[in-house]
C-alpha cells in the first residue's frame, strides 16, 4: 500500500472537480455541481459526466493529473460562488462518496466472468474390510472459480484468477497434469453451467457446457503468490458482449474502505457482496500443492464463499484492489483477498515474459539483503481521513557478493526509497513504508533496469551505489523469499 497524498480524491478525480466547478461558475449560481460519476474509458483516458442542478450534464475526459489538493479547490470555489461554506460542508457536499453503489457496481460487472476448470483426478483410498488394500479411483472432476478481465487486445483478452483455481494437486499427471485440462468463463448476464453429456474414448466423463461457454486457455502463474492468467479469443468474449471493459487497478486501499466483491459463490451465479477492509496486511497459511505457504493478504469482512476465489475486490469507485481467494470456515466476516500489489505486479510479470517468450513462469531478483521493522506507528492524515502504518526499513545483513552488495547497502542502513529507471529511460520512485514494499517493487523490475536505493546512514540522507540488472540475475517468482528477505 503506497502512502497516501493531502488529497480527498484520487488526484484524476480532484482535476474532475476543479472543471466541474469552472462550469459551473459559468452557468451562473443557479446551477451547481451535483454529481460526477466516471461513465466510461477510452485511449485518450477516462471520460467522467457532471450532473447540474438545472439538469445539464456535460462530460470531461481526463488523461493526466495534476497536484491539486482539496484545499486548494475550497479556496477556489469560495472565490467563485463568494459562498461562506466551511471546509468541513464543502468536502461533506462535493467530495463525499456516493452512498448509492449500484452504478459503481454496475460498472464492475462488466469485467466480471465465472470460471469452470476440468481435469481428471486419481485418488487412492483404503478399501477397508478384513484383507485391507487400497482402492485408486480416476475420474472427471469440475471446480467452479471466478475471474477479472484484466487486458483485451485484438486477438486475445486476458483473465486474471487465482492460482488455485486452474490447478489440482490431486489431476493425474497422466492425463493433463496439474494444470486444467479445460477452461471455460461465462460473462455476466450470459452464463451457464456444465452438464454431464456421456463418455468419451478416453473413457472419461464429457462435459456439455452450454452456448454462453467462452474456451479459454492457461497463459501462465505463480503458486507462491496465488495468481494466474488465463486467455479467450477476443472475438468470442465480444460475440457474447461487446461492452465488455477491464477492470480499472486502484492505486491504494485504507483500512475502513468499502470492499466489493464479485464472485461466483457456490457456483450459483456471479454475485456481489460488500463489506470494509478490516486489515491491510495479514499473513495467511494456505496449501495449494503438498507445501503449504505463507500469503501477505488484506482481511476483509466481505461475505466470500466456494467459488468466489479469483474474483475481484473493488472500491466504491469501481477500482480493483485485491483479488478474493480464501475465506475463514470457522469464524464469521473473516475472509481475505490477494492485495492489488501483488495481484497487478504478478499478472504484469507473468505477462510481460509471456509475451516476450511465451513463457508461463514470472521472474525476479534476489538482493540479497536481510531486512527487519523498527519504530512502527499509525500515522493518521486528517486531510485524507485516512491513515496507514509506517515502520523504519532497516538493513540487518547483507550476502556477500549479492546485488545488496553491489549497491553498497551496509548493516544499520535504513532504507527509505526504492528507486527505478527502466532501459527505456522512464523513472520511478517508491517510498518503502512498509518492509514488504520492497518486495512488490522486485515485481515490476525486468532486466536492463537500473535500481538504487535512498538510504539514511549514520543520521545522513545518502544513495546507494547503482546497480543494473542484468538476465541472469532473474529468477523464478516462485523461487523467491517474499518476507524479511529480499
Amino acid at each position: 500500500m503506497k502512502r497516501f497524498t493531502k488529497t480527498v480524491l484520487t488526484v484524476l478525480a480532484v482535476m474532475v472537480l476543479a472543471f466541474a466547478l469552472v462550469l459551473a461558475g459559468c452557468s451562473g449560481e443557479s446551477a451547481s455541481v451535483k454529481n460526477i460519476l466516471k461513465t466510461s474509458s477510452n485511449a485518450d483516458g477516462d471520460v467522467y459526466t457532471i450532473y447540474y442542478s438545472d439538469g445539464t450534464s456535460s462530460t470531461i475526459t481526463i488523461s493526466n493529473g495534476s497536484d491539486v489538493t482539496a484545499k486548494d479547490l475550497y479556496e477556489y470555489y469560495k472565490e467563485i460562488y463568494n459562498d461562506d461554506l466551511t471546509y468541513d460542508e464543502f468536502l461533506k457536499k462535493y467530495l463525499a462518496e456516493p452512498t448509492d453503489n449500484a452504478s459503481v457496481i454496475g460498472s464492475c460487472l462488466q469485467s466480471a466472468v465465472k470460471i469452470y476448470t476440468e481435469f481428471v483426478e486419481t485418488k487412492t483410498s483404503s478399501a477397508g474390510g478384513i484383507f485391507g488394500g487400497v482402492t485408486t479411483t480416476t475420474q472427471t472432476a469440475v471446480y467452479t472459480g471466478s475471474g477479472v478481465v484484466y487486458q483485451m487486445q485484438d486477438d486475445y483478452t486476458y483473465i486474471i484468477t487465482n492460482y488455485h483455481v486452474v490447478y489440482d494437486v490431486n489431476a493425474s499427471a497422466a492425463n493433463g497434469g496439474h494444470m486444467a485440462r479445460k477452461i471455460v468463463c461465462y460473462l455476466y448476464g450470459s452464463e451457464g453451467s456444465p452438464a454431464l453429456a456421456g463418455t468419451g474414448s478416453d473413457g472419461y466423463a464429457i462435459y456439455n457446457y452450454g452456448s454462453y461457454a467462452i474456451e479459454c486457455e492457461y497463459v501462465g502463474g505463480s503458486i507462491s503468490n496465488d495468481i494466474a492468467i488465463i486467455r479467450a479469443e477476443t472475438e468470442d468474449i465480444q460475440a457474447k458482449n461487446p461492452n465488455v471493459t477491464t477492470a480499472a487497478f486502484a492505486n491504494e486501499y485504507h483500512v475502513g474502505e468499502t470492499a466489493i466483491a464479485i464472485g461466483n459463490p457456490e457456483g450459483e451465479g456471479i454475485s456481489v457482496t460488500e463489506g470494509i477492509v478490516s486489515v491491510d496486511n495479514e499473513y495467511i497459511n494456505l496449501q495449494i500443492d503438498n507445501a503449504v505457504r505463507s500469503y501477505r493478504s488484506l482481511r476483509i469482512d466481505t461475505a466470500i464463499y466456494g467459488g468466489s476465489s479469483g474474483g475481484g475486490l473493488f472500491n466504491l469507485k469501481g477500482e480493483l484492489i485485491g483479488i478474493t481467494n480464501a475465506g475463514n470456515s470457522t469464524d464469521q466476516n473473516i475472509n481475505y483477498a490477494i492485495p492489488l500489489e501483488i495481484a497487478k505486479g504478478t499478472a504484469d510479470n507473468i505477462l510481460h515474459y509471456y509475451f516476450g517468450n511465451g513463457d508461463n513462469l514470472g521472474y525476479g531478483i534476489k538482493l540479497g539483503v536481510q531486512v527487519v521493522s523498527q519504530n512502527s506507528k499509525y500515522v493518521y492524515d486528517i486531510a485524507s481521513g485516512y491513515g496507514t502504518i509506517r515502520e523504519e526499513i532497516v538493513v540487518d545483513s547483507v550476502n556477500s557478493g549479492s546485488i545488496a552488495d553491489s549497491m553498497g547497502l551496509e548493516m544499520n542502513d535504513k532504507l527509505q526509497t526504492f528507486k527505478i529507471r527502466t532501459k527505456g529511460g522512464e523513472t520511478r520512485e517508491v517510498t518503502l513504508d512498509r518492509n514488504f514494499d520492497i518486495s512488490d517493487v522486485i515485481l515490476t523490475i525486468r532486466a536492463g533496469d537500473t535500481i538504487s536505493f535512498g538510504i539514511v546512514r549514520g543520521g545522513e540522507s545518502t544513495t546507494s551505489a547503482e546497480y543494473t540488472v542484468k538476465e541472469s540475475d532473474l529468477v523464478e517468482l516462485d523461487t523467491l523469499y517474499t518476507s524479511n528477505k529480499a
